[in-house]
């Protein structure tokens, strides 16, 4: 609603003390209320909008940069230009019509189609290959489940792309040093491509409808290395989220905070678990709120693959990981209220119906509470260098942008076309 009568606080209201705040609600507020309640909003100036297959500039590699970037349907660094023949070549790539609406996006409300994401995809360098795995992406970022409309607020929040399955070692995904570093095709263009939907179909604009205090850019694509999960006798992350073993898969979760752990080798594997939760309270207690009004925080654990050698020899299966965790992330209750004294004691919260019983057994302000709602909620994943013990912690956030996974779905001709593609 571009003409919606707006009243703008002065200054941000959390900086400001009470008598502050009544100040400016007197002094600017107010009036600004009484004037959006009775002027009569101006009528809305809306951009025109090109057809699916409009032919809408014609001009050098440079001047259809120009145009683009003019039009905002640009990242700020050159894009391919989307012509017929190239975004033909990709709609080979899937059995699925052109025209089909894979969902509809917020803020905009435009239809997401095999057609635009073919767009997309091929101003974001990506290949034509690539063109399942992108619909994959498309469809994990429609479903309501995941909760896409939330991605233009204050937090800036990038999203974390996970693959598993065959089609890493087919498409050449990066799965071992250098694990979110650009410098490969797959990883880095399926990357920039979602950062590119969330602009031309989703309709997050900077300055305009995305509200991102920081940006993380876009997140390279993180590929897991299903050998080295293989050796230590777990399985991928694609059958934690439900799938089987074998199956191509796409998971998508939102990465609000991140930190890495260097040299997290010890003589035990129970020090490094210890390591690993001190770390993962630290980064998550604050997006402990949305735990209020959704269902928990799923933080994805990246190890790389001697860290979880270490510890799977040390006797853990993932399960069995995932419960070490969960009874250690823990915090008080009073570190949280202190953080976030607006929202009242978890006690509040669970009087409320907000939180479960075990976050009020007591009033004690140093009782310990967990961190996350069930250990299952923790996400593993291993890649990155198979010689460094680090480890990569993507603090979760919630319904706002809540772990999906999607199947890869291949063209009944799939093999041909690679075999295909390798021999020109």
């Amino acid at each position: 609603m571009p003409n919606l009568p707006m009243a703008k606080y002065p200054g941000h209201v959390n900086l400001h003390s009470v008598e502050e705040r009544r100040k400016n609600v007197e002094r600017s507020l107010l009036d600004q209320v009484v004037t959006c309640l009775t002027a009569q909003p101006l009528e809305p100036l809306l951009p025109s909008e090109p057809g699916p297959r409009e032919i809408v500039f014609e001009g050098s590699f440079e001047e259809v940069n120009e145009f683009f970037y003019d039009k905002e349907w640009g990242d700020g660094l050159p894009i391919v230009p989307p012509t017929m023949e190239k975004v033909g070549k990709f709609l080979k790539y899937t059995d699925r019509p052109a025209d089909e609406v894979i969902g509809v996006l917020l803020p905009d409300r435009r239809e997401a189609t095999v057609w635009n994401t073919a767009v997309n995809g091929v101003m974001a360098g990506c290949r034509p290959e690539y063109m399942p795995v992108l619909i994959s992406v498309v469809e994990g970022m429609v479903d309501p489940k995941f909760g896409q409309e939330h991605l233009g607020h204050t937090p800036g929040t990038e999203v974390l792309i996970t693959i598993n399955g065959p089609i890493i070692k087919e498409l050449d995904f990066n799965y071992k040093q250098g694990a979110l570093r650009v410098g490969f095709q797959s990883n880095t263009s399926i990357g920039r491509f979602w950062r590119l939907y969330l602009r031309n179909v989703a309709g997050f604009l900077p300055h305009k409808t995305d509200k991102g205090t920081f940006g993380g850019t876009w997140r390279v694509v993180l590929a897991e290395n299903e050998d080295a999960v293989a050796k230590v006798g777990w399985e991928p992350m694609s059958v934690d989220q439900g799938f089987r073993a074998g199956d191509n898969v796409v998971t998508i979760n939102s990465c609000t905070c991140t930190d890495s752990i260097f040299s997290i080798g010890a003589n035990t594997t129970e020090e490094i678990l210890d390591k690993l939760a001190a770390r993962i309270v630290d980064i998550q207690l604050s997006l402990f709120r949305v735990t209020y009004s959704g269902p928990g925080v799923r933080p994805q654990i990246l190890l790389s693959p001697c860290v979880a050698e270490k510890i799977a020899n040390g006797g853990y299966s993932k399960d069995r990981m995932r419960q070490y965790l969960y009874e250690r992330t823990t915090f008080s209750a009073m570190r949280f209220e202190r953080l976030r004294p607006d929202i009242g004691s978890l006690c509040d919260a669970v009087k409320q119906g907000r939180l479960p019983k075990r976050y009020c057994e007591s009033t004690e302000p140093s009782r310990l509470v967990p961190m996350l709602l069930s250990p299952d909620d923790f996400m593993i994943t291993v890649s990155g260098d198979p010689d460094r013990d680090n480890c990569f912690i993507c603090a979760q956030n919630g319904f706002i942008g809540y772990p999906v996974s999607k199947k890869i779905k291949l063209p009944a001709n799939w093999a041909e076309l690679l075999k295909e593609d390798k021999n020109k």
